[in-house]
């Protein structure tokens, strides 16, 4: 029976560089996300290349449409074997200083609450078969504190946190966990930020269970952006004596 990959947050760019790359190796995919048109087109794309695909439209914040979506694709697809966790940001993006409760907490809810949710319905069954994987993905933020994405940095650095502590946890009972660390754009045709180049890194991680984290891009290049970008203040002059 083939195995199956489930994509959460999955859209044109690195969503489908993750499908093709599994579906190239005969992993039956399912894909769930908000926009139920875009999600038919992915599938769409997938199904021409003989890759076995199907959506599951649900928004990713909402937990008990995850729940049901995942639900629809386990009954579609068989047990999950894979799943792949990487929603974009959405909502406002603020700097640290102008970070507000509201602000984190849709964040949180996305990167994070959503995660836990869509491991929680697929962890006990891989438990019970004794294998599975989970790879979870963050952005650059959750490595590199960037002031100007603090509220994405709070969350990502948040996930990322969780994937090392389930890796550690899960190994031993057969369970892959990993993290994915995106430190660039998606550049459709770059050597390696192309989204099939990402999904074939993607691939190679599963393969590779010993491994708790993968990251693409620069992350020295981004560190020196963020410097670029902070405005250092003056030291004040030192006290005279009295």
């Amino acid at each position: 029976m083939a195995k199956t990959l489930v994509v959460v947050g999955a859209g044109p760019g690195l969503g489908m560089g993750v499908a093709r790359a599994f579906g190239r190796h005969g992993f039956q995919v399912g894909l769930i996300a908000r926009n139920k048109d875009t999600l038919h087109t992915l599938v769409g794309e997938l199904t021409e290349t003989g890759v076995t695909a199907a959506a599951f439209p649900a928004d990713i914040r909402d937990r008990e449409a995850l729940v049901s979506a995942l639900s629809d694709a386990r009954e579609t697809l068989g047990p999950v074997d894979v799943l792949e966790y990487s929603p974009s940001p959405t909502g406002p993006i603020t700097h640290a200083a102008q970070t507000t409760v509201a602000s984190a907490a849709a964040q949180f809810e996305l990167h994070v609450l959503g995660a836990v949710t869509a491991v929680e319905q697929v962890l006990p069954e891989m438990r019970a078969r004794g294998k599975g994987t989970l790879l979870l993905t963050t952005g650059v933020s959750s490595t590199i504190a960037a002031p100007f994405l603090a509220n994405v940095g709070l969350a990502m650095a948040g996930l990322r946190n969780w994937a090392h502590a389930l890796h550690a946890e899960l190994r031993p009972q057969g369970i892959h966990a990993a993290t994915v660390t995106i430190a660039s754009g998606i550049v459709p045709g770059d050597e390696v930020t192309d989204p099939d180049v990402i999904g074939a890194r993607y691939y190679r991680l599963y393969q590779r269970r010993n491994r708790v984290e993968e990251v693409v891009g620069d992350l020295e290049a981004f560190r020196a952006l963020v410097a670029e970008r902070i405005d250092v203040p003056s030291r004040p002059a030192p006290p005279t004596a009295s």
